[in-house]
């Protein structure tokens, strides 16, 4: 009997939807199949459709089934890295002379790929604060886009966009709504359902989830722009090998879990820590004092997500000490891991942006809060602010 998953919760598809036993050995993990071709059974005649590890793989099949399923969306498409992913969505449905508009508050990278690659291809590009729906219709107002590109929570600044508003303004103006929702996870919100029209990850950070893959993918319900997604994957090939595929499948099966516990400890952290008086301000959509807060608790279930990030009173030295002075959080950029990351996203994640309206404060240091015990993590975090202060 075939399951049907939609009629199943989120920790169901996330550990069977793609992950049907072997049918030779009755292995309940579906092989990993390390091969970079296949034996075709005459000229044109595939088994199962399978020809070359580019193209198609069987391993990286049962991820994009299991993303998609978990996402609540029709197509999944696995890649390289996150960036990766974006270049081929954007390049695969864009051409010179089309617009995006960018939110001012966006990983680095993104920025990057935007303003050095595909500006000079001919796209224009205007950045705005995405969380403000006024400026999203007045700059819908005074321009064509092809796309708004939302981070909600935003990086580094935890800014939250009301996606369904958001969407719904995109719409009467015939552009589309991309959602990158990698600080969120398909655990803890589901942009498709609000009126996005394609939803991307780095699956590197919560998918992955125990840094040791990168990786990206993007799902979305349209079978026309999935098509051409899909070409352009194949045409220039970046996608993840066998084995990436396998550790990210392996990551879904244990992400609600990992992530209800990344948000539980965020939380207790963020609570913490804006109690203390080396500190100017607590970034943390969990906080009732969060700008976003409201919007945060309708659209997001379950938690707030594993990233916090905070602004040292005095300043960028004491922020640089505080960085350094950590021994249970790790110095070290990325993000979504089970161990518990520190960083100077002026300096690190976030330096292709100094200069430009993105530039993040250089009191800021964001936390990506793992899955240890609570207890030792505010204890770590207490002794290195009390040195930042020496």
């Amino acid at each position: 009997m075939t399951i049907d998953f939609t009629a199943t919760q989120l920790a169901t598809r996330a550990i069977h939807a793609g992950q049907e036993p072997d049918p030779i050995t009755g292995a309940v993990v579906p092989p990993l199949y390390l091969t970079s071709t296949f034996k075709q059974d005459g000229v044109g005649q595939l088994r199962h459709g399978y020809d070359y590890s580019r193209s198609v793989n069987p391993t990286r099949d049962s991820f994009d089934t299991q993303l998609a399923a978990i996402e609540g969306g029709k197509y999944a498409l696995a890649f390289s890295s996150g960036l990766a992913a974006i270049d081929v969505l954007l390049r695969s449905t864009l051409k010179p002379g089309d617009r995006v508009l960018l939110g001012n508050d966006v990983y680095g990278g993104t920025y990057r790929l935007l303003s050095k690659v595909f500006v000079p291809w001919g796209i224009g590009l205007d950045v705005v604060d995405i969380s403000d729906p006024d400026a999203v219709r007045d700059a819908l107002e005074s321009n064509d886009y092809a796309y708004i590109w939302v981070e909600t929570p935003s990086n580094p600044m935890l800014r939250v966009t009301d996606i369904e508003l958001t969407a719904d303004i995109a719409h009467k103006h015939g552009t589309k709504i991309v959602v990158d929702n990698t600080f969120a996870s398909p655990v803890l919100q589901h942009p498709l359902e609000l009126g996005a029209d394609a939803v991307v990850y780095s699956t590197t950070k919560y998918i992955g989830g125990h840094s040791d893959v990168v990786g990206g993918a993007i799902v979305l319900n349209d079978e026309e722009v999935r098509d051409q997604v899909a070409f352009l994957q194949n045409s220039a090939g970046a996608v993840p090998g066998p084995f990436d595929s396998w550790l990210q499948t392996r990551g879904l099966k244990t992400l609600e879990l990992r992530v209800k516990r990344h948000s539980a400890n965020a939380l207790a952290i963020a609570e913490h820590l804006a109690a203390r008086p080396e500190v100017e301000r607590v970034l943390y959509p969990g906080l009732e004092s969060h700008p976003g807060h409201e919007i945060a608790a309708r659209q997001m279930h379950g938690g707030f997500g594993g990233v916090v990030s905070v602004q040292l009173a005095a300043g960028r030295d004491a922020a640089l000490k505080f960085a350094a002075g950590t021994e249970i959080f790790t110095l070290a950029e990325s993000l979504g891991g089970v161990e518990s990351l520190i960083e100077h996203p002026a300096a690190m994640t976030h330096a292709s942006v100094s200069g430009t309206t993105l530039q993040v404060p250089d009191n800021l240091i964001r936390l990506s809060v793992g899955v240890e015990n609570v207890d030792d993590l505010i204890a770590d975090l207490d002794q290195a602010l009390e040195r930042s202060a020496q």
